[in-house]
């Protein structure tokens, strides 16, 4: 028994696993899988996820917006075409809409991208209380829209808001302003408030990015004499384009989509002063119950994002720049 036992010891080579010990690398080979089929096994269940989640919703809406009848049982479903389309494109209240989401995204977009910036080059230097400063920039972030939103609606009251009170008290109005029963307030006002959101948002994302630039490029910079502006205008603005491009594309689609906000802020008034297009699509489908024509809008909506995604990328990709 001793002599076959050790016959057997000697058997396994040295340095090899016994079974059920051996490496996970081991165990994968032993799978005799290609990298490309253990891809497809990975990726399967995602791509079924996404299929489910995200392409079959598009696809779905966009043959709701070739039909009328398609939700509501009490019609006939009925193969309209184009006829959404057209009617949208005739619609005041959609160019109102689109117009409504344009100005708030381009204007408040911009801003918000100036402000991240200067938020995070302040915050990417070494100071007392760095960590708490960061975490305390993110609150009006972490609020929830809507609630955000009910919050600014107080204080811009007509009668009793916080922010007329102030004005009062330091001189800069004599009476209380309507700031969200005028057209041209509201949209200012709400324009205000996402800037107010949503600039620390992009301030964490473009800090993420300068921690990402080596320190030693501007050490370089200094030996050889360049100025402050001129290290921020040679190596920071450069090295940041791929974070500016994630930051804009983050902040530009939520804004063009914006619901929340205009929701909570104003309910799209006065009029439709402040109906965007997200806002106007929802009434159309839930309160019109016009299916149809809103699932055209939503169609509309993502091509124009699609749009936008694809200026952003040929404006500001650029592969070499790492």
């Amino acid at each position: 028994m001793g002599s076959a036992n050790q016959s057997q010891d000697q058997a396994v080579p040295s340095g090899s696993s016994r079974p059920g010990t051996g490496s996970r690398l081991e165990r994968y080979k032993e799978l005799r899988l290609t990298e490309e089929e253990l891809a497809t096994v990975l990726l399967t269940p995602v791509l079924l996820y996404l299929g489910i989640i995200s392409f079959y919703p598009i696809v779905d809406t966009l043959w709701a917006s070739l039909h009328t009848g398609y939700i509501l049982p009490t019609e006939p479903l009925t193969f309209v075409g184009l006829e959404h389309y057209e009617s949208l494109l005739s619609n005041g209240s959609f160019w109102n809409s689109l117009k409504v989401s344009l100005i708030y995204t381009f204007v408040s977009v911009p801003v918000e991208l100036v402000i991240g910036l200067g938020i995070a080059l302040l915050l990417n230097r070494e100071f007392k209380g760095k960590y708490l400063a960061q975490a305390a920039i993110l609150f009006p972030w972490a609020l929830p829209t809507v609630i955000n939103a009910k919050i600014w609606a107080w204080l811009f009251h007509g009668e009793y808001g916080v922010i007329n009170d102030i004005l009062i008290r330091v001189g800069i109005i004599d009476a209380a302003f309507p700031f969200l029963a005028k057209p041209t307030a509201a949209l200012a006002a709400m324009t205000f408030v996402t800037i107010w959101k949503t600039s620390s948002f992009m301030a964490l994302i473009l800090l993420a990015g300068l921690t990402g630039i080596p320190s030693h490029l501007y050490e370089a910079a200094r030996m050889d004499g360049a100025s402050k502006f001129e290290q921020f205008r040679d190596i920071t603005l450069p090295l940041l384009k791929p974070t500016i491009l994630v930051a804009l594309i983050f902040r530009t689609l939520p804004a063009f989509q914006a619901f929340g906000l205009p929701y909570g802020l104003t309910n799209g008034g006065p009029g439709e002063a402040t109906t965007t297009l997200v806002l106007f699509d929802h009434n159309l489908t839930f309160t019109r119950l016009n299916f149809g024509m809103g699932s055209a809008t939503a169609t509309v909506i993502t091509l124009i994002a699609l749009g936008i995604s694809i200026t952003y990328v040929a404006t500001l990709y650029e592969p070499e720049v790492r």
